[in-house]
């Protein structure tokens, strides 16, 4: 795990622990040298300059809810990131109630691959076979942490929609403010991950 990263010293000077901003310096300078370079993304994503350190997503006028922005959030994610096998489409398995789902079957990506909905209950994993994306909602505590456990190691994308701390151990916790959606991410549990997550998005996450 990126937390247990110890500095090399020799005997005579005492090791100490690199800052979390080293660690991940380190992991995206990694990243970057084993990620080939994503496809340009259609349309805009309304993204801010890195410096603000957030990857927001206005809520566009006449919409009214922020369901096509998280539409537009969750289409990033999923163009920036690579299965280790490639297959013409994705399926994502929204969990639980989830308020801002409802344009998710509607993804396309840029490179042709559609993007497939079903729908589990909070005890589902047994219909879980085959998820690449566990999206999830209105959950307890418990259980998503335990959906998040389930997919670590293993190619799936893990989305909270009602985790903004990111508490349940997630790789991408979706917050919602006044007008806008933005992420936080986990580095650790993209760490942990089965999918590789361009190092573009790793920067513009809130907080990352």
């Amino acid at each position: 795990m990126l937390g247990s990263v110890w500095c090399i010293a020799s005997p005579a000077v005492p090791r100490t622990r690199p800052s979390a901003l080293t660690v991940l310096a380190i992991f995206l300078a990694l990243v970057v040298a084993m990620f080939p370079a994503a496809p340009a993304m259609a349309g805009s994503l309304d993204a801010p300059g890195l410096e603000s350190l957030g990857l927001g997503v206005s809520v566009r006028p006449g919409e009214k809810s922020a369901t096509a922005a998280t539409t537009r959030i969750v289409r990033a994610i999923l163009e920036y990131s690579r299965w280790p096998r490639p297959a013409e489409s994705l399926q994502v398995c929204i969990i639980g109630a989830a308020d801002n789902a409802a344009g998710i079957d509607a993804i396309s990506l840029s490179d042709g691959r559609q993007v497939g909905v079903r729908y589990l209950t909070r005890d589902g994993f047994s219909a879980s076979l085959g998820c690449d994306t566990y999206y999830l909602g209105a959950l307890d505590a418990g259980s998503l942490r335990r959906w998040t456990a389930r997919a670590h190691g293993a190619p799936i994308v893990t989305i909270t929609e009602d985790d903004p701390q990111c508490r349940s151990e997630a790789m991408f916790c979706l917050v919602y403010g006044p007008g806008s959606v933005s992420f936080r991410l986990n580095v650790d549990a993209v760490a942990r991950s089965g999918v590789r997550v361009d190092p573009r998005v790793l920067r513009m996450a809130k907080g990352g």
